[in-house]
């Protein structure tokens, strides 16, 4: 009888920006023991696969596992595959870039372990119809993808044991299906079920290939699975049961497999992902009645089959924070496309070239998305693809204006929302206007630190918090895949659950009745002004120096008597001035009642910072003489503040002259992460607040500067 042949094809990664620590930890707990098992057992082969960003890494840090790899490649043990060297998701990108970052992981595997490779890993496994032509444009033969994408095009779970041809205009690749059951079996059940059930697809497809794709991490770092898988010896059981076995099993690399056997046929794949992913990707409300309508007919797989989430681009809708970093990448990737003729000169040839892999660095995945997955909550990975965006986008500017680059503004709609922004980029800074929300700035950047100082996120609902309630703080008692458990990292996680009314944006106007306080700000419970606060402005002047914007509207200073209607016009004016090798941002504001009657209200200027460690001795608040972390909370009676990250080496000065009080508190989401629901900081809300009494007759002003500088 011909054997059943287990393709394993297992993929590391660790994201552009992860702590070194982290990464040190993986690589311990995960990527060198597995190896180190792997040696020890030469009958069982696989296809591995490690992200550009973790090689680099290794290579760096431990370049010993350079040599391990290459021995167990040329023994023929394990195959290594390409993919995009900084895994992104290919179908995000420019077609341009998907080529470079496919090619470069193929020279680099040649280059480094001396065979180039004929297969490529998708990161997430996220697959759209026009692939196929990248990939072979690419030199790419085979891929994998789940059978949730099979399925959804209508295959029966019978049909997956093998691998089938898919085709975009005339270009082809081999794709294989990569069973969901072998990953929730490896590492997570006992070894003999993973036997029976591969022998049970023995049985009925003899000769075929049953197939996992799945992470390296799953061996070690995820919550319990180190102790599980090395020291209570379930990796070592499972290697040896693969031996014992060899009889009817044979494990073999995914490229030995499609290069012998042939295909199963045709697949017309649609858009799909692994099926977590595309549950992930819904909106919170949709995803809570996708997961009712999934419990209801848990005992119905004839009708679970039907059932599919989202697709991986509605993150850049669910996450308006995903969706400008997405086009922030975007545009500096069309302006690079747009000095490819300066590449022949040698100076201006070099600094592209840097400002490619930079751009590069910046398409890794990770920070685009949010599930159990997924770094967009995580501050430190987002602000590590906005930093090398900076970095791209300066360098570009240097090559187009050949060193005289002054103060530039354009008109676009940036983020692809339907309404026109304003971007203005100098030596020293680059600012992103919003008039349709509230004319406020979404981003803001030092340029001469590669810094980026709003980079915060709005805490909105997400399906999980309803269950911070029930989970408790014990581990969970057997090991099980991270789809399947709950942890949480802090006990009361859901008092600090808040959710934010607007974008965390700097320079946001409220205003609001008298009477309200500080613990209404920090409790979002201003009942400020629509109107004002997220409105559409008019754009009365955009220069590279300043911004007029301005709007009418009705106001209600309180909020029970709607008797109390009032019509207002606001000014509002952004000034940018370089100063050194920083900058100053002026924000004025003007209100002047439309018609009579007395109107006394509060009004707050509403800065957004974030210099990402709260607890860090070397980033702080100062006030008054005195050093508060960053997660300080207070009303304080000072006209500025100072932010000081040392790290970064960037330093903002908040002024309001005559203000009554700032307002500050933490900006903190509950989110789900590997390790269990968790707080993370996400930057400091900062309100300067007066008591305004504007007329007809007396407009009545206030302003907040922004003083950025290196922290020397």
């Amino acid at each position: 009888m011909s054997k059943l042949h287990l393709v394993l094809l297992l993929h590391a990664h660790q994201p552009v920006g992860n702590f070194d620590e982290v990464i040190e930890r993986a690589y311990e707990r995960s990527y060198l023991p597995l190896l180190e098992h792997l040696a020890r057992h030469a009958r069982v082969r696989a296809g591995l696969h490690y992200s550009g960003s973790l090689l680099e890494w290794i290579e760096q840090r431990h370049p010993e596992y350079f040599e391990r790899l290459r021995e167990l490649q040329e023994r023929g043990q394990v195959e290594l595959l390409g993919g995009g060297f900084y895994e992104p998701i290919l179908v995000a990108i420019p077609p341009e870039d998907r080529l470079e970052q496919l090619r470069r992981m193929a020279d680099y595997l040649a280059s480094k372990l001396g065979r180039r490779p004929t297969g490529a890993w998708l990161a997430e496994r996220i697959w759209e119809p026009q692939l196929p032509r990248t990939l072979a444009e690419a030199g790419v033969e085979y891929t994998l993808v789940d059978d949730t994408h099979f399925i959804a095009s209508g295959f029966e779970a019978s049909q997956l044991y093998g691998y089938y041809m898919v085709e975009e205009l005339r270009r082809t690749v081999k794709v294989i299906p990569g069973l969901k059951a072998l990953r929730y079996l490896i590492p997570f059940r006992p070894v003999d079920e993973t036997i029976e059930f591969l022998r049970g697809v023995a049985g009925a497809r003899p000769g075929g290939l049953a197939g996992m794709g799945d992470d390296c991490e799953k061996f070690g770092v995820w919550p319990g699975t180190y102790d599980h898988c090395y020291r209570e010896g379930w990796l070592e059981r499972f290697f040896a049961a693969l031996e014992a076995n060899s009889d009817w099993l044979a494990t073999t690399p995914p490229g030995e497999y499609v290069a012998v056997a042939p295909p199963l046929g045709r697949a017309e794949l649609p858009t799909a992902a692994y099926a977590e992913m595309m549950e992930w990707a819904l909106p919170t409300a949709a995803r809570q009645r996708f997961r009712t309508l999934q419990e209801e007919f848990t005992s119905r797989p004839d009708v679970q089959r039907f059932l599919r989430g989202g697709f991986w681009r509605s993150f850049l809708t669910k996450y308006p924070e995903a969706n400008l970093l997405h086009k922030k990448m975007l545009y500096v990737s069309d302006q690079l496309r747009r000095l490819e003729s300066r590449r022949r000169t040698p100076g201006s040839a070099k600094k592209l070239t840097e400002a490619t892999t930079h751009l590069l660095r910046a398409q890794c995945n990770d920070a685009y998305w949010h599930g159990v997955f997924g770094g967009l909550y995580a501050p430190h990975l987002r602000t590590e693809l906005w930093r090398e965006l900076v970095r791209a986008e300066k360098l570009a500017d240097s090559v187009r204006h050949r060193g005289a680059h002054s103060a530039r503004v354009r008109k676009l709609d940036f983020d692809a929302d339907g309404a026109e922004e304003i971007y203005v980029t100098s030596p020293r800074f680059a600012a992103l206007l919003k008039p349709s929300d509230g004319g406020t700035l979404a981003a803001l950047d030092l340029r001469s630190g590669d810094v980026t100082l709003i980079n915060s996120i709005q805490r909105r609902p997400e399906p999980y918090h309803a269950r911070l309630r029930t989970v408790g703080r014990s581990e969970v008692r057997q090991v099980a895949s991270i789809h399947e458990q709950q942890r949480v990292k802090e006990e009361g996680l859901e008092r600090h659950l808040r959710y934010d009314r607007w974008p965390r944006h700097a320079f946001r106007l409220l205003l609001f009745p008298r009477g309200k306080s500080y613990a209404d700000y920090e409790a979002l419970r201003l009942e400020e002004s629509p109107e004002f606060a997220a409105g559409a402005y008019n754009v009365v002047e955009a220069s590279a120096n300043r911004l007029e914007l301005e709007r009418e509207g009705r106001l209600f200073p309180r909020a029970t008597d709607r008797n109390a209607e009032l019509c207002l016009r606001v000014s509002k004016t952004l000034s940018f001035a370089e100063c050194g090798e920083g900058f100053d941002v002026l924000c004025r504001v003007q209100l002047a009642q439309q018609g009579p009657g007395p109107l006394s209200i509060q009004m707050g200027i509403e800065v957004i910072v974030n210099l990402l460690a709260p607890n860090q001795p070397d980033r702080y608040f100062e006030s008054g003489g005195m050093r508060h972390p960053l997660n300080w909370a207070a009303p304080v009676p000072a006209s500025e503040l100072r932010l000081v990250d040392e790290w970064q080496q960037v330093a903002v000065r908040v002024e309001a002259p005559e203000v009554s009080e700032f307002w500050i508190a933490p900006i903190e989401t509950i989110s789900e992460s590997e390790d269990g629901f968790e707080r993370v900081y996400q930057g400091s809300q900062i309100l300067a607040v007066w008591p305004a009494e504007p007329s007809a007759k007396e407009p009545w002003t206030a302003q907040v500067i922004l003083r950025v500088t290196p922290a020397r």
